[in-house]
């Protein structure tokens, strides 16, 4: 593993970090035996104790990290404030390779670094983690989600269903009906987000465009859906209806807009735009936005709600619903002359008091 905090961070420039934004606290986690290097931001607790997963990620060193979970850990506010959750929001980066240098004893020290804030954060999966995971960091703190133990495990099919039902908003609110029938459909990263979200694509007749840095998991989506790969460096700009962004977050920058092809960006991927100026480069094309923290929180909602015994059925309509919000988010920006996301931050603040 590499030494990802040796350049060090001052506190003024935590402060100074663009995506500081008023962050409640920011702890930066050791554990000399094991090598884990994190960071734990935590946003906003107005509505409850912060909730948002942990991410397992290389970066190139610890103010990278930090300024990710930071931007992760604001998206995960008004995540959890406009899916209605009495939760706030915050996030976890472990500065790792989750292929390389993932064990189980890396968990468990994290999961002692998560019990030792109180419940003030409580953690879940996200990139780079996986449920197995998860069970490892239970063993050393109740301030947890998606394990067998609290409730529905796995929260990945849930993010995927929300994601698919905000598609088919932004489908009726562009083309005039919600069958994906015959549309094409590019989805860059299939990690169980991606992968989940292209079944049901491929379910309801969806033609689908797959990329991913790693090769097996499209020739999976080869064999499995008859699906079309193509470079993930093209993935935006290939001939599509929808562009459903599922991997890393920036991929809605100054360069990568003027050159998407699709009327739809909508996908599962965190944090799509690098600036608030490439939202307004979309609308002024004519491409319609699904705001990432409104689209992606099925995911949030499974974990939030889960409990021992937990219906189901009841996880699955308020995932389902996100598709009514957005087209409640699409139909006041038409009014508004608003971007998408622009509305969705006045709908979770108007939730949150400001």
């Amino acid at each position: 593993m590499n030494a990802p905090f040796a350049t060090p961070i001052s506190r003024s420039a935590v402060f100074d970090d663009v995506e500081f934004s008023d962050h409640e606290n920011v702890v930066f986690v050791s554990d000399r035996k094991t090598g884990l290097k994190a960071v734990i931001a935590i946003h906003d607790t107005t509505l409850g104790p912060s909730l948002g997963g942990c991410r397992i990620w290389p970066y190139a060193n610890a103010a990278e990290a930090l300024t990710d979970a930071l931007r992760l850990s604001r998206g995960m506010t008004y995540k959890n404030a406009l899916a209605g959750l009495d939760l706030g929001g915050g996030k976890a980066v472990i500065i790792a390779d989750p292929r390389k240098d993932k064990t189980p004893e890396l968990m468990e020290a994290f999961g002692a670094h998560v019990e030792r804030l109180s419940g003030n954060y409580i953690t879940a999966e996200d990139v780079g983690v996986s449920t197995e995971d998860m069970e490892a960091v239970a063993r050393k703190t109740a301030h947890v989600r998606g394990t067998t133990a609290t409730g529905l495990g796995d929260p990945s099919p849930y993010t995927s269903l929300g994601v698919f039902e905000g598609i088919k908003a932004a489908s009726r609110h562009v083309f005039g009906t919600a069958d994906l029938t015959g549309r094409t459909v590019s989805v860059q990263g299939l990690g169980h987000v991606g992968f989940g979200l292209c079944e049901l694509l491929h379910a309801a007749g969806a033609k689908l465009l797959v990329s991913d840095i790693h090769v097996p998991a499209v020739l999976k989506a080869m064999e499995a859906f008859g699906a079309t790969a193509v470079d993930p460096a093209e993935a935006h700009m290939v001939p599509a209806d929808i562009f459903a962004p599922c991997a890393l977050g920036g991929i809605l920058n100054e360069r990568t807009v003027p050159q998407i092809s699709a009327r739809v960006v909508a996908g599962a991927a965190n944090n799509q735009l690098l600036t608030a100026h490439d939202g307004i480069a979309l609308k002024d094309r004519s491409i319609l936005y699904a705001p990432d923290y409104a689209i992606n929180a099925g995911g949030v909602i499974s974990i939030a709600l889960a409990t021992p015994g937990c219906q189901a059925d009841r996880v699955r309509e308020k995932t389902v619903a996100i598709g009514e919000t957005l087209s409640r988010i699409f139909e006041r920006a038409d009014r508004e002359r608003k971007t998408p996301e622009q509305i969705a931050d006045t709908m979770a603040e108007e939730r949150l008091g400001r």
